[in-house]
């Protein structure tokens, strides 16, 4: 098959790339470079069957396509928040012009929406019939609400044009080829930690996450596109909870480090709570995270060591 997979030079877009083109696809990575990188690409860069343009989702794309993965948005808040605006054009308006692309080509179309769509959740754990609890006007809703729109209007789609579409809403997911100014927790933590500085905790630590790692995330997605009969939105995301102080201990652990802990203010709106129900992707998709919290922190310390060692 023809994939395009946007955003397919950041973190998740990458390993997505490298999975479909182990799989015999040829794939068509587009990116605009506002949080993707050439470094995270160069392992398959050479490869006959990838392609790259640079390109922004927000601008029309006319390309023969079989297939569709649009992972086109900044995920980090404290990137997303930097260009609010052009979040939100991201997610509407991009993913309206792939869904034109799809509907012109007969393409399937696999949306990377998110757990932000539940919001900061009355429920745990986070089911798909869940509509969530969504702050419309906070200083998140361009991710939160841009993800929720672009849920709509591929659903919208679906139903008017008979567009073939999968949703998957990713929880929280961690591993190599994340960028060291990232600002997310796990990689917040793990450069704090090598460094040696404080290990920045925002609030009292208990708030819960649940974390997966890269692989098990892009073996969800893979079945999710592949598996006929189903449109989603289906959880992908592993169920196993931890608070952010005992995150921040068992990276301590595994890099040993001496750094102290410190305690930060609560962002506006960030989430208590976040822990996917996968009961649909066990059922449906006979998919289940494998890989152990121990096990990929560990290689994703590693990673950011070798990193750390080229600045």
């Amino acid at each position: 098959m023809r994939i395009l997979v946007t955003g397919g030079a950041g973190f998740l877009g990458s390993h997505l790339c490298q999975a479909l083109l182990t799989r015999g696809h040829h794939v068509i990575c587009l990116d605009n470079f506002y949080t993707g990188s050439t470094h995270n690409i160069e392992p398959f860069r050479n490869d006959p069957n990838f392609e790259l343009i640079e390109h922004d989702v927000t601008m029309p794309i006319d390309l023969p396509v079989d297939g569709i993965f649009n992972l086109a948005c900044p995920a980090s808040p404290i990137h997303y928040q930097r260009h609010p605006v052009q979040t939100l054009k991201t997610s509407v308006f991009g993913t309206i012009n792939l869904l034109e692309l799809a509907h012109r080509h007969g393409a399937r179309i696999l949306q990377a929406s998110t757990s932000e769509v539940y919001g900061d959740p009355d429920i745990s754990p986070q089911g798909e019939s869940y509509w969530g609890n969504v702050n419309p006007v906070g200083i998140r809703s361009c991710y939160d609400e841009g993800k929720r729109a672009a849920e709509t209007a591929i659903f919208d789609f679906h139903r008017q044009y008979g567009v073939d579409i999968r949703v998957a809403r990713i929880f929280n997911t961690y591993g190599t080829r994340m960028a060291i100014n990232d600002g997310r927790v796990v990689s917040n933590f793990i450069v704090q930690a090598l460094k040696g500085e404080p290990l920045t905790i925002y609030g009292d630590g208990s708030q819960t996450r649940s974390f997966c790692y890269v692989d098990d995330l892009i073996r969800g997605l893979i079945a999710l596109f592949e598996t006929d009969d189903i449109t989603g939105p289906i959880n992908i995301g592993n169920p196993q909870p931890i608070t952010m102080l005992e995150l921040a201990e068992e990276i301590r652990v595994l890099t040993k480090s001496t750094s102290k802990i410190t305690f930060l203010p609560l962002p506006s709106d960030d989430p208590k709570q976040r822990m996917p129900d996968t009961t649909l992707a066990s059922e449906k998709l006979q998919w289940s995270p494998m890989v152990e919290r121990t096990e990929g922190l560990s290689k994703t310390v590693e990673y950011f060591k070798n990193m750390l060692q080229t600045i």
